[in-house]
């Protein structure tokens, strides 16, 4: 059974795959700060939050997560998914490509008071810009 704290986690994907924003920054803290390590981007608070999601639609208007594991201990969990969509919205150097990807990652969340505070994102930018055309599959000879 799902602990309170795994619920927020998989309650907040769904909201994601709805592409309900609103719904979605329901579960962070006004102060949050949310990681995304790949992409070397930080946002403090909802409002950066939001739009870096909207960001994230515009880019995939398909995107998806499928929650692979998602465990906790405390004020602080784990999860691991697949974000699946297609590339198909310009985002800065990054044309679209109509490209489809499949990108495996984990996240660590930190919650306070039945929200989450915190949240980095862990997954593969090399494999996302393979997988889009934007990157060679294999090195040069």
């Amino acid at each position: 059974m799902a602990t309170d704290t795994e619920s927020i986690i998989k309650d907040s994907i769904s909201a994601v795959n709805s592409h309900d924003i609103d719904k979605a920054i329901s579960f962070y803290t006004d102060d949050c700060i949310y990681e995304d390590v790949a992409a070397g981007q930080v946002n403090h608070g909802k409002e950066e939050l939001k739009a870096f999601l909207q960001e994230m639609f515009d880019m995939s208007p398909d995107v998806k997560f499928e929650l692979k594991s998602v465990f906790s201990t405390g004020d602080w969990a784990a999860s691991e998914w697949v974000m699946t969509g297609t590339h198909a919205g310009n985002t800065p150097g990054l044309p679209a490509t109509g490209k489809i990807f499949s990108i495996r990652g984990a996240s660590i969340h930190q919650l306070r008071n039945g929200k989450m505070s915190g949240q980095s994102d862990y997954w593969n930018l090399m494999s996302f810009l393979q997988q889009v055309g934007l990157m060679p599959t294999t090195a040069p000879k």
